[in-house]
């Protein structure tokens, strides 16, 4: 997955440190999308689970 966002951005023209702070950057941003996702996905969930178990 990674390899489709260093050509659509470019990165693999930057060399050395500026390729790697580049490649850090992405996954970093990937980490921050996934966390908020999951934190709204369980906010928006959790309760519609818990009364599932509780059989509510």
């Amino acid at each position: 997955m990674h390899d489709r966002w260093i050509s659509m951005f470019g990165i693999e023209s930057l060399s050395g440190n500026l390729h790697a702070a580049a490649i850090v950057g992405l996954v970093f941003s990937e980490a921050l999308v996934l966390y908020a996702g999951y934190g709204v996905a369980t906010g928006a969930l959790a309760s519609v689970v818990v009364n599932a178990i509780r059989g509510e």
